[in-house]
């Protein structure tokens, strides 16, 4: 009878370690802020079931072509330094959510970081030192505080395809001080040409794919519109060996959310809340019972949740919208699953 209980509990054990292994990654990219987090913060991330979160601190640079990554400043919102990052994480985790580290840059004017493109090799060169400093400084933050997961850059196209020796030295660096695993946040149309998908773990996706050009689209247009796309992606999974995250995805809350689904432009288009949960809702069916797939993150959700998004807001925040209620009933159904 030992015997046979001891048999027991290890199949029990191992069915409930594989069950942990494989659940998907259901995260909100939370946006960092001029303020600390409270707990009053995190509760609303746990009220909609997210077991993930993407925290990101910020760099800047001046223009597309200026070498120099300046981060970590006192001129920065608490929420975008390392100080920041790590007080987010650490209460994070004390609620049971774990975190994506995600360090990313901002340059001036808003300007696209997969069109940054130096014009000399010293630029290059003053680049590549500079990110690494600032790469390498957050991945000793991930690996202090034992956060699962780390993004070694996000929508850096021009740099990736110039200097791809440097990204993989750049990846052995990172593996060096951090021991958890490591992604690329990629655009949406650059993924299929990134070089170095097999020195990470994961192939990571910012999701923004067109699906259709209707004003108020359907479920099954939009569900059609993903077919191609899913196809692709898991092509690649399988030809990788690596499975496909979505390091950001999401929709705003607008007519024709799904025709351009990247734009951050402020334009007057009509709210349409239903596209906006619709979109979301559509992507979950898709993907989320896929083997290949590991799970995502929607972009984006503040910290200070009773002031954000709203039935007049056609922005990407799912906060206070039908989309909140999608997300939660869905992650809910996912936590029942694991």
């Amino acid at each position: 009878m030992k015997r046979l209980g001891l048999f027991l509990y290890c199949i029990l054990q191992f069915s409930c370690g594989k069950g942990q292994d494989n659940a998907k990654i259901n995260g909100l990219s939370f946006v960092g802020s001029r303020d600390k987090i409270t707990q009053r913060n995190v509760d609303p991330v746990k009220e909609v079931n997210a077991n993930y979160t993407a925290i990101m601190p910020f760099g800047f640079m001046r223009s597309l072509n200026e070498p120099k990554v300046v981060f970590n400043t006192d001129r920065q919102w608490f929420g975008e330094t390392r100080a920041g990052a790590k007080q987010y994480i650490k209460l994070l985790q004390k609620n049971g959510i774990k975190v994506m580290l995600k360090p990313q840059i901002w340059i001036w004017h808003g300007e696209f970081t997969g069109n940054m493109v130096m014009d000399s090799e010293t630029g290059w060169k003053q680049l590549e030192e500079t990110y690494s400093d600032f790469i390498l400084t957050y991945a000793q933050l991930a690996q202090e505080t034992q956060v699962p997961l780390y993004c070694i850059g996000t929508e850096l196209e021009g740099f990736v395809k110039n200097r791809p020796l440097y990204w993989q030295e750049l990846i052995a660096q990172v593996r060096k001080v951090y021991k958890g695993k490591l992604t690329y946040a990629a655009n949406w149309d650059e993924y299929p040409r990134v070089p170095f998908w097999q020195d990470l773990d994961f192939i990571g996706v910012d999701a923004y794919f067109p699906l259709t050009e209707v004003q108020k689209p359907s479920k099954e247009q939009m569900g059609q519109g993903w077919q191609k796309w899913k196809a692709k992606l898991k092509t690649i999974s399988e030809e990788k060996n690596r499975p496909v995250l979505f390091t950001e995805f999401g929709y705003r809350s607008m007519d024709y959310t799904a025709k351009k689904p990247w734009l951050v432009d402020r334009n007057q288009m009509q709210v349409n809340l239903k596209a906006q949960a619709d979109a979301i809702q559509v992507t979950f069916e898709q993907f989320w019972d896929e083997d290949w797939f590991a799970g995502g993150f929607i972009w984006k959700w503040f910290i200070h949740h009773d002031r954000s998004g709203g039935a007049k807001n056609n922005r990407f925040t799912p906060q206070n919208k039908p989309a909140e209620t999608v997300i939660k009933n869905f992650f809910g159904d996912q936590l029942g699953k694991n």
